[in-house]
């Protein structure tokens, strides 16, 4: 062992993230492995690393017998007259520690040490890479577009690749390699080879959590994102509530000129986002949901968890929205059963 050692092991902790002391553990049980591939594989022998400068010491601890004849199997037994050699105060059925030479571990043992220390630092690299992704489990993340695997993406994300699935990935939205992407992580697994890193652009809270980062209201807990319903590449609803009478949370999430909200809106490719008040009364909640619409009526059901919608005629389709969409939003929002009819119809 020597400071050239020690150099790299503070190395390995500064860039890898690797605990010297994880480290260390890893070149004892190598060097034990080494010890007992040459010597014997037996489970009497042990190391001592000294931490400040990495020498080491070998040593099997062997059963003192009588005499030299007694000694069935030297690597566990020692006759009285060596053990005195050691300490003058061995006597038969002592355990003595005796030094082993590790320089007669040969070319192969020492090998295979270094084999065990580079795989203990391979698994130590693994293991701080997928903690340190794995903290970050639905929450977003920065990465770059890598490269395409069939129709899904590679993500460098700085340490570690992600998978964007084609399933997470947002129709109408272009991928290009080296684009930087902010991305929902949905699952981190720990793998053979790594963490297995699952990433989406499509999950609902990457827009809660893109909200969480810019609005500092959101940040100190005076906005409270209460519900939202998503479909991607198209449309966000975003319910907020405010704990302080103060603060408008519509206000604070839109931001002045709609600078917050825009901004989010750049990330998200252009995607519309309808922010609306909370409100525990589920008519006005459903009023607020079918916004920009105008309702003239709302009769909810809070048992079936459904509501009849009352719009002026030339409100209907404004309330139906294209295809069907601001309606679906709204129902997914507020938890309720949307039926919406004309005022015209009766």
């Amino acid at each position: 062992m020597s400071k050239e050692l020690m150099d790299a092991l503070e190395l390995l902790e500064k860039e890898k993230n690797i605990s010297k002391d994880s480290l260390f553990d890893a070149i004892e049980n190598s060097l034990i492995t080494a010890c007992k591939n040459n010597f014997g594989k037996t489970d009497n022998i042990r190391v001592e690393i000294d931490r400040d400068n990495c020498d080491f010491k070998c040593y099997a601890d062997k059963e003192v017998v009588e005499t030299a004849d007694d000694v069935m199997d030297p690597m566990l037994e020692i006759s009285l007259d060596d053990a005195k050699k050691i300490s003058k105060k061995a006597k038969v059925g002592d355990m003595v520690s005796v030094s082993l030479n590790s320089k007669e571990f040969g070319r192969i043992a020492t090998q295979n040490a270094k084999n065990v220390i580079l795989q203990k630092i391979r698994e130590e690299e693994r293991g701080a890479i997928y903690n340190e992704y794995f903290e970050k489990e639905h929450d977003i993340v920065t990465g770059v577009v890598q490269r395409f695997i069939g129709k899904n993406i590679s993500i460098n994300l700085g340490r570690a690749d992600a998978i964007l699935n084609e399933n997470e990935q947002v129709k109408t939205e272009v991928y290009r390699p080296t684009q930087r992407l902010r991305v929902y992580v949905l699952e981190v697994k720990n793998g053979s080879k790594g963490p297995r890193i699952l990433v989406s652009r499509t999950h609902p809270d990457l827009v809660k959590k893109l909200f969480e980062q810019e609005v500092a209201e959101i940040q100190d807990g005076t906005v409270e994102i209460k519900s939202i319903a998503r479909e991607a590449g198209s449309r966000t609803k975003i319910a907020v509530y405010s704990h302080n009478p103060n603060v408008d949370a519509v206000g604070a999430c839109v931001g002045v000129n709609g600078n917050r909200v825009n901004l989010i809106v750049d990330e998200l490719s252009g995607e519309k986002i309808d922010v609306i008040n909370w409100d525990e009364n589920p008519g006005n909640l459903i009023q607020n949901a079918l916004s920009p619409a105008k309702i003239v009526a709302v009769f909810a059901d809070p048992e079936e968890k459904s509501a009849k919608v009352v719009v002026p005629d030339y409100q209907l389709s404004l309330a139906i929205g294209k295809e069907g969409q601001n309606a679906r939003l709204a129902a997914r929002l507020t938890g309720y059963k949307i039926d919406i009819k004309s005022e015209d119809s009766g």
